[in-house]
């Protein structure tokens, strides 16, 4: 503590704010799935269907994730994760630069951004371009440096060549540039801030001018033809600021909630061949470029028919695990268990039921009138574009363990709610009826999960043999109108009886005996109406507990427990005394009545919507001791109105008719 002696003036730091507990997003949906292309099992942060088909692609007879991606924006998602999944066997296409000298190893390596067969359809060009170009005087120089006529284009670390008639061309790297007496340092005067490649410049008269030109590289990227991307200006040299793999380097995407990544990815990324240790040795030599040829991308496969429960799954990670281990362990679903953002979880593509979609008929040529001059050459055909694997259709007890694996970690997490779809075999209106999903339903009973029955079918964009529309798992839809309730009122809200966008019919027509009976076993039913279109019609958990009946009661206390673990570790290692109670206390009330009077909770007053108990009374002084702050939080969620009852009766010669409740009904 300062000691005021010396009169002045002295500036103190007061905290004048408490602590403050506020509510977060509940509407962030986790999906795994199958994709064209994209990361694989790396969590992916999307926040629009424009940026999802930039990273995944489009849709494809392979995979459900699209279309479920698709339903989540178009019923009103804004954020969710996405997990690309496939098999070890999934390869990136790519190809090598070399350098032109015979048996040389190869300098770079041009790759897909992402493993798949979509990668096959890339071809590359590359241009060796001269950017910057001067001459050395005829001054007779020291070797270690060069003046030139001028230094325009020129900076550190610059790969040049440089030539004289009667001489071999030679490669060098600037090693510092001195543009007050415009020269170009081949050995920079401090031996601490010299490049690997510093070395005196040799084999030339330097009494006759040399002429220097700066080297770089153009890469053009075409897809089936079509101009994708143009990178100029790219250098050989690691200490460069254009150099080509730094430039093109794979994407990196972080777990944090709230990142942001770029609109679109590059569609290439450049790999480093050359052992950089011995490039002081063997020197920066050139890339052999053929100026324009194309070079196709080769070798990438989608690994899809060997994809295994596994690769949906993954496994948990252990703190003694290598890197190599871990990687091979965070696949699918465990490549979302780090990302605490996540508060809906939803695997469509494990009940994939695949369909190879028939090329499209080529246009029909143009013939020309011979009347009119004759036209330019028309351009060359395009090839047609690569045709990947198809996965296995999985048994329902291989459906079973996925979906088993994702109620385990929300139990475990105790963050977020699993939105489980019905085996393909249950939605479909055989003759077993709704024997199938009721038999379905019994593998569960959890606080954590969700059931929604039937599948939805959506129009097809990609027009297959099969239909115009295509049967898709519901969950898509479903983490979209969690989202949309979220924003229009609130977490508390029910997600249920709210129309269902992108939806042309349901795989069952649900009728009120078989919904009643499917209520009763906590199934949520996708229902039809006339003139109000399809709407999800039940909001249960898959629990046998009366008291976690409710989907919007368990995401409410999800977000209540979140929501105070997050805002109030600032209490952690604070004073264990009647004050940081009192805080604590402060806070928890402030943000508990913020949500009754939002209709969070229930209650004519906030004394019977909550409690909060931090005192003396359940932190005895033995606790204290042990380092132990215990607050006990009680909440009266509010629950939704299931059963609406009209009673009509008539007196006076009237009709009248008065609302009343399911439970005033059974009195």
């Amino acid at each position: 503590m300062l000691s005021y002696e010396t009169p002045g003036l002295y500036y103190e730091r007061v905290d004048a704010s408490q602590p403050t507990i506020s509510p977060i997003r509940m509407d962030v949906a986790g999906l795994v799935g199958i994709a064209t292309r994209g990361p694989l099992h790396t969590p992916v942060p999307v926040v629009s269907w424009r940026q999802f088909l930039a990273y995944f692609g489009e849709f494809t007879g392979a995979g459900y994730l699209a279309y479920a991606v698709r339903a989540f924006f178009e019923n009103g998602g804004q954020r969710c994760w996405v997990v690309r999944v496939a098999s070890e066997a999934a390869e990136t296409a790519g190809t090598d630069l070399r350098s032109p000298a015979p048996g040389s190893q190869p300098v770079w390596r041009v790759a897909a951004v992402s493993p798949g067969v979509w990668g096959n359809d890339l071809d590359v060009a590359l241009w060796e371009t001269h950017r910057a170009q001067t001459r050395a005087l005829p001054s007779g120089d020291s070797p270690t440096y060069s003046t030139v006529e001028s230094i325009s284009g020129f900076q550190r670390a610059t790969h040049v060549w440089l030539s004289q008639p009667g001489a071999a061309t030679v490669w060098k790297v600037v090693s510092e540039v001195d543009a007050a007496q415009s020269r170009l340092l081949w050995v920079h005067p401090k031996p601490e801030s010299r490049l690997p490649y510093d070395s005196p410049l040799t084999g030339f008269d330097v009494n006759r001018p040399i002429v220097v030109e700066s080297v770089e590289y153009t890469l053009l990227v075409r897809q089936l033809g079509r101009m994708l991307r143009l990178y100029e200006g790219l250098s050989l040299v690691p200490e460069h600021p254009s150099y080509g793999p730094a430039a093109l380097a794979p994407p990196v995407f972080s777990k944090d909630s709230g990142g942001t990544i770029p609109a679109a990815p590059e569609p290439v990324v450049l790999d480093e061949l050359r052992p950089l240790e011995a490039l002081p040795l063997t020197g920066v030599a050139p890339i052999a470029v053929v100026p324009g040829a194309s070079l196709p991308l080769e070798g990438g496969a989608d690994g899809l028919a060997l994809l295994t429960v596994h690769d949906f799954t993954g496994e948990e990670v252990s703190a003694a695990d290598s890197d190599e281990v871990k990687a091979a362990k965070q696949r699918g679903l465990q490549a979302l268990d780090e990302v605490s953002e996540v508060a809906a979880l939803a695997v469509p593509d494990i009940h994939i039921q695949p369909i190879r979609v028939a090329p499209k008929a080529p246009l029909p040529p143009c013939i020309p009138d011979p009347c009119l001059p004759s036209p330019p050459p028309a351009p060359a055909k395009p090839r047609p574009p690569a045709v990947g694997d198809l996965p296995p259709r999985f048994s329902e007890q291989e459906v079973y363990q996925v979906q088993a694996a994702m109620v385990a970690q929300c139990e475990r997490r105790r963050d977020r709610i699993a939105l489980l779809d019905p085996p393909f075999a249950a939605a479909r209106d055989d003759a077993l009826g709704v024997g199938a999903i009721q038999a379905w339903r019994g593998r569960f009973d959890s606080k954590y999960a969700a059931l929604y029955y039937p599948w939805i079918r959506v129009e097809d964009p990609l027009r297959s043999p099969a239909g115009l529309t295509r049967a898709i798992p519901p969950s898509g839809h479903v983490a979209g109108q969690y989202s949309q309730s979220d924003f229009l009122v609130g977490v508390h809200k029910a997600p249920a009886n709210a129309p269902l966008d992108w939806a042309q019919d349901v795989t069952v027509a649900v009728n009120d005996p078989t919904h009643g009976l499917l209520n009763t076993l906590g199934i949520n039913a996708i229902r039809t109406f006339a003139g109000r279109g399809i709407r999800l019609y039940g909001a249960r958990i898959v629990s046998s507990d009366p008291d976690w009946r409710y989907v919007n009661v368990r995401r409410l206390l999800i977000m209540v427990e979140k929501a105070i673990d997050l805002s109030t570790q600032w209490a952690v290692f604070e004073p264990n005394d009647h004050l940081t109670r009192a805080k604590l206390r402060l806070a928890l009330t402030s943000f508990l009545l913020s949500l009754w009077e939002r209709g969070a909770l229930m209650g004519a007053a906030a004394q019977e919507a909550f409690f909060v108990r931090c005192d003396e009374g359940n932190n005895p002084a033995d606790q204290r001791d042990r380092g132990m702050l215990l607050a006990e939080v009680g909440v009266a969620p509010s629950k939704p109105l299931e059963f609406v009852i009209l009673r009509v009766g008539r007196a006076d010669n009237e009709f009248e008719i008065t609302e009343g409740s399911a439970g005033a009904a059974r009195r």
